[in-house]
């Protein structure tokens, strides 16, 4: 009767909502079940004893039992006391699970402190390995913001918050037989942690972009910092919503035929106004096109037909910054809309309505859902002219959910955002992963300041830092050892991390270097290690919520071609050739196709190895030679130059390996050695070498191989 009365009591309260089936128990053939959770709350034991169709036993931690008020909820369940940390607590827990009972575990055997996944004890799957019982995964959402969490210090706390419970259906873990005891009790407890971050994953709610943005200010307060920038202006969470309103209500009635059109060009840097254009085009339901004004005129005009975009939103000052006048001039056909200009033609009628609308951005927001398109991002080009990736606002909040289960990222956390927003590395970490959190970020508007972006980071408090291998070796080279003192993450990714650059960050400023792989059609994480989940060498694990397969690849021994399936995959490509036709990706078992065209292997623990693209090897001989590695030869036999390998075909010689380099001195005989040291074969030394004064790289780091070529061309 207590529980039925506490139950209904919780509903109306909490509005609590339950999504999926609960499938466990005898009545559903289930001999065994094991009812896991995470734990984000004291309610949470409540809820699954007053939601759940049936009874279980509750395995509970010793320290819960010393509170009042749990030890009222203990009154009306049946319940086990253990202490993880002790060797026959799960023996206790095994002799229940083998009686048929349910019973509920919650692996992380303690209320997160972090509002993210913590560590795992390996009891949970010890116990479901044991008694190979039927796992019934639960997601308990919301609780965290309650007073009966404990994470006061990092969110605004409510008293009576929305809670969802989602059910999972049954699942089973399983691990070779064959493995020695504590491999297979290491296997499972990975399995389990998977398991944990899956379920982050796939019970996330859809919302759009300027949803989160919304349900982010109630959570962390508007006076909580959102954004700095180089120019000295800061931007609360408050009066970010409200200026992005204002913008988003002055475009609608100063832009001629605004209203008409899909998709608006958006260039400008990292900065407050970048990122208040961008969301008050998202409060119109306009998808912003992010214009890589490093790209020259004839890649940009190529995307702008792409997405059919005719007016372009960009600043005066910034154009003069960029001494980008000469683009200017060759998009005259283009309607270039400046900042500046809009902000004169503000009239008396325009701040009443403005003033009026601002304060409710809710009501005001043109209706749009989690599928709609949310951005226009462009390739790189490294293989020819950039291609429109559409992403949806669900694909991006997606690949949030999987970063989130990852990584313990907390609103105290404050990012350094230089790289470009008209890359997908640096979209998601400045304009959306941050927001999401409600952490800080200091904007930049470029990576290539070495001196400068150091003294950023220490000056501002920096914690979080996501750049390139290519970029960090350069603040290794100003920065002093304080400046980054401060700093919790690093993450690599859009390049191969070099050893040299994770060495001198580890010596220098203690700092370990973590390393991911992405790509702009999966916005954009794909693999990563983690703190705790890291092997030198590798990208990672996939995250949570992809499917893959290695597709095999003639004449490459081990691995193939990576194939992934997930929700943060892309709606589609635009192509200038077809202008606004989306080419959409094969869909499998709901989830959209993406063939990265990167070759990977696995070591036996699942982490992956990138061995490159397949459009970057080469065949020498029958032999499928990676020009990637090639290059990584040329880096150890001299460390501190730069290098690039290209292919090219000799009319006499057939295909054959060019070394471009900024290093005189070295000789073909040098990377001989360095080849037999790395156990690479001969056929991969390149028999060409050209000296040239730099290696030209893109906006984001990435080694420019078009230019190469054609730097090629006049050096033969």
């Amino acid at each position: 009767m207590l529980l039925k009365t506490i139950k209904f009591v919780i509903q109306l309260l909490f509005r609590v909502e339950i999504n999926g089936e609960y499938l466990g128990g005898k009545q559903h053939g289930c001999k065994k079940t094991l009812i896991i959770a995470n734990h984000s709350s004291f309610l949470d034991g409540i809820l699954l004893a007053a939601f759940l169709p049936e009874k279980p036993v509750f395995v509970v931690h010793r320290e819960s039992t010393n509170s009042y008020f749990f030890k009222l909820f203990l009154r009306s369940v049946e319940y086990l006391k253990v202490d993880p940390e002790h060797p026959m607590a799960m023996r206790r827990v095994i002799n229940v699970l083998n009686t048929g009972k349910p019973l509920v575990i919650f692996p992380e055997g303690r209320v997160t402190v972090t509002g993210s996944l913590m560590k795992l004890y390996a009891g949970a799957a010890f116990a479901a390995l044991k008694t190979q019982a039927t796992i019934i995964p639960v997601q308990i959402s919301g609780a965290q913001y309650s007073y009966f969490s404990r994470l006061r210090q990092l969110f605004n706390l409510s008293a009576f918050p929305k809670l969802r419970l989602t059910i999972f259906p049954p699942t089973k873990i399983t691990v070779d037989d064959a493995l020695p005891y504590e491999d297979r009790r290491e296997q499972g407890k990975e399995q389990m942690h998977q398991l944990m971050m899956n379920m982050i994953v796939e019970s996330r709610e859809k919302t759009t972009l300027f949803e989160m943005l919304l349900a982010s200010r109630k959570v962390h307060g508007s006076d909580k910092l959102a954004y700095q920038d180089e120019l000295g202006d800061e931007l609360n969470y408050g009066d970010f919503v409200k200026k992005s309103v204002s913008l988003s209500v002055l475009f609608r009635r100063r832009l001629n035929a605004f209203d008409k059109q899909k998709r608006i060009g958006l260039m400008l840097p990292n900065s407050n106004a970048g990122v208040l254009v961008f969301y008050a085009l998202i409060h119109s339901a306009k998808t912003p096109v992010m214009i890589n004004y490093t790209a020259g005129s004839r890649a940009i005009i190529a995307g702008l037909v792409a997405t059919e975009v005719d007016t372009i939103l960009t600043s005066k000052r910034f154009i003069k910054k960029g001494e980008l006048d000469a683009l200017i001039a060759d998009l005259g056909d283009y309607r270039i809309v400046y900042l500046e200009d809009l902000r004169k033609q503000v009239t008396t009628s325009d701040k009443l309505t403005i003033l009026t609308k601002r304060y409710f951005p809710k009501q005001t927001l043109v209706k749009q859902t989690a599928n709609d398109e949310a951005v226009v991002l462009f390739t790189s080009g490294t293989e020819g002219l950039p291609k429109g990736v559409v992403h949806s606002h669900d694909s991006l909040m997606t690949n949030v959910a999987q970063i989130k289960a990852i990584f313990d990222f907390t609103p105290q956390d404050k990012f350094m955002a230089c790289l470009p927003t008209f890359h997908v590395f640096g979209l998601m970490g400045a304009n959306i992963l941050p927001l999401t959190l409600g952490s800080s970020t200091f904007l930049y508007p470029s990576p290539l300041h070495y001196r400068t972006v150091p003294e950023r980071i220490y000056e501002y408090g920096c914690t979080v830092l996501y750049s390139t291998s290519t970029f960090l070796a350069g603040y290794a080279r100003f920065a002093e050892q304080y400046d980054m003192h401060g700093i919790r993450y690093i993450i690599a990714g859009a390049e191969k991390l070099s050893p040299e650059v994770m060495k001198t960050y580890y010596e220098k400023f203690g700092v370990r270097i973590i390393e991911g792989y992405g790509a702009t059609e999966a916005a954009p994480v794909i693999a990563a290690n983690t703190p705790m989940a890291n092997r030198l060498g590798t990208v990672g694990f996939l995250i949570p919520g992809i499917e893959s397969d290695v597709v095999p690849v003639e004449g490459i021994q081990s691995g193939g071609k990576l194939v992934i399936r997930a929700d943060n995959i892309m709606l589609g490509y635009l192509r200038a050739d077809k202008p606004g036709v989306l080419e959409r990706p094969p869909v499998v078992n709901g989830k959209r196709v993406h063939d990265t065209g990167d070759i990977i292997d696995y070591d036996q623990d699942g982490f992956m190895y990138l061995k490159g693209r397949v459009k970057r090897f080469a065949k020498l001989a029958g032999e499928m030679i990676s020009l990637d590695t090639v290059e990584q030869m040329a880096i150890q036999a001299s460390p501190d130059n730069d290098h690039a390998v290209i292919s090219v075909v000799e009319k006499r010689k057939g295909e054959q390996l060019v070394l471009l380099t900024t290093d005189t001195k070295l000789t073909r005989r040098r990377l001989q050695q360095t080849s037999k040291q790395m156990n690479i074969p001969k056929l991969a030394v390149p028999k060409i070498i050209k000296v040239i004064d730099e290696v030209p790289v893109f906006s984001n780091g990435k080694t420019n191989y078009p230019e190469l070529s054609a730097l090629y061309e006049t050096l033969r």
